[in-house]
């Protein structure tokens, strides 16, 4: 299945890096190659990540990628809305559009 980052999502991956950068920069490098490798495997296995539960529908998924949720939508592909830190709150406006 063919997976397609959002704007947003590439945002926010950029955003990441660049803040583990500040201090680690070969680090930055890794979590970005070890994020979009576990984000590949959905392309297989769209469904393995579980709900997000405040959402609470089968179509919204997410993986979590150490202390970040990979928010994502199923649909004819994988559209990867979002990434955000596990401790703050899904936005709703995040995954409408």
């Amino acid at each position: 299945m063919k997976i397609v980052w959002s704007p947003l999502a590439l945002e926010r991956v950029e955003d990441i890096a660049r803040y583990i950068a500040e201090d680690k920069p070969e680090a930055a490098v890794q979590w970005v190659e070890d994020l979009f490798a576990a984000v590949a495997r959905l392309a297989d296995f769209p469904e393995s990540g579980r709900m997000v539960p405040e959402v609470g529908s089968r179509r919204i998924r997410e993986v979590i990628f150490g202390a970040y949720r990979v928010i994502y939508s199923v649909k004819n592909q994988i559209d990867i809305l979002t990434v955000r830190r596990s401790s703050q709150l899904l936005r709703m406006s995040e995954i409408d559009g």
